[in-house]
């Protein structure tokens, strides 16, 4: 049976399963609106994934086909993954931000080589040991695209532009821009009544910018083609102005935290109460680990190096491969917020470049 909760108010959420994921499962929520239920988000795309969530349309009273549209909180594949399907079974559009568009758009342009090239040189230069590049080089070498989705993310058709209220008929739905997860990631403020007569101003569908229990993954964001970052050492990328993704975390924590809504819909665990209360908490949270990796930089160290030695829901040597690259971006955004705090910096003239507290 499909997990479906239905949150009144013309709100549903549907279970769609991510494979292999400790998460389990992204929650769908299906909002009805007088021209057809839209989609907040999709779900990975996976055969198992689709079967739920067309049951739980079905759950719900509806099916794929009558679907009107599918507001994407960000281009994660388990948010965005099988919204190409919902176009096909149903002419639905798809919404985006612009800055996660851009993304997604990079994703279906660019040549599996050109990342992977890309990606050894950021991870030499961040200081990854032999074994770690050993089967980037080979993947390089042998043309492999093995762990890359077989088909291209779906392109979206339409803007969801910050401030604005989304052309729903019959709904009060604002976007909320909330960069640091992604560079496009948006909430969706449903600023209608509460249908439990909850205190507050309305709900909020948070996508993974704020979930009850966790602390969403916030790292770097970079075009591989893009002439700013030809050279992808730790000291040009850490030093950029073109971006500081922690900060704008924290601020768009403060600015979820201003709107005072009544109750959180988020993308995955499960709805909660207290917002204001939970962005302070991973507020707190931030600041503290930023204090930590200074407190770390007494002693120079490589992004690797640093990696490795901030705290985990894991040991190190448990984390797998893939998750140890992504570990190391998000030691690097700690880094750049860092550095554009005047907290560290660059060891001239070493190599792998070493970063020391300031």
């Amino acid at each position: 049976m499909p997990h479906v909760i239905d949150h009144r108010g013309g709100v549903r959420s549907i279970a769609v399963p991510i494979p292999d994921n400790p998460l389990g499962h992204t929650l769908v929520h299906v909002l009805e609106t007088d021209r057809g239920p839209v989609l907040i988000d999709t779900g990975w795309d996976d055969p198992a994934s689709w079967d739920a969530l067309t049951a739980g349309l079905t759950a719900c009273g509806t099916d794929v086909t009558e679907l009107h549209g599918v507001l994407v909180t960000h281009h994660h594949p388990d948010h965005h993954g099988l919204s190409a399907r919902v176009r096909e079974a149903s002419g639905a559009w798809i919404a985006m931000h612009a800055a996660d568009t851009e993304v997604v758009r990079r994703t279906r342009e660019a040549e599996p080589g050109t990342w992977l090239t890309y990606l050894i040189g950021k991870l030499a230069a961040a200081g990854a040991p032999e074994e770690h590049l050993a089967p980037l080089y080979a993947a390089r070498a042998e043309g492999r695209t093995r762990g890359l989705p077989e088909k291209p993310p779906a392109l979206p058709d339409r803007e969801i532009v910050p401030g604005e209220l989304l052309d729903l008929a019959g709904r009060r739905l604002r976007a909320v821009w909330t960069p640091g997860h992604t560079p496009g990631h948006v909430c969706l403020h449903l600023e209608e009544a509460h249908p439990a007569a909850h205190p507050g101003n309305g709900r909020l569908f948070s996508g993974d910018h704020l979930l009850p229990g966790i602390s969403p993954h916030v790292g770097l964001y970079e075009d591989p083609d893009d002439p700013h970052y030809a050279d992808p050492s730790p000291s040009s990328r850490l030093r950029s102005s073109r971006g500081d993704p922690i900060g704008d975390y924290l601020d768009s924590l403060e600015r979820i935290a201003r709107l005072g809504v009544a109750e959180v819909l988020p993308a995955h665990q499960h709805a909660f109460t207290g917002a204001a209360e939970r962005a302070a908490e991973l507020l707190a949270h931030h600041e503290e680990r930023l204090g930590g990796l200074r407190a770390l930089l007494a002693a120079p160290l490589t992004p690797w190096q640093l990696a490795e030695t901030m705290t985990w829901n894991r040991p190190w040597a448990e984390i797998p491969y893939g998750s140890r690259t992504i570990a190391v971006s998000e030691a690097e955004a700690h880094l750049r917020r860092l550095v554009k705090t005047g907290l560290a910096e660059p060891v001239p003239g070493s190599d792998p470049v070493t970063y020391r507290a300031v």
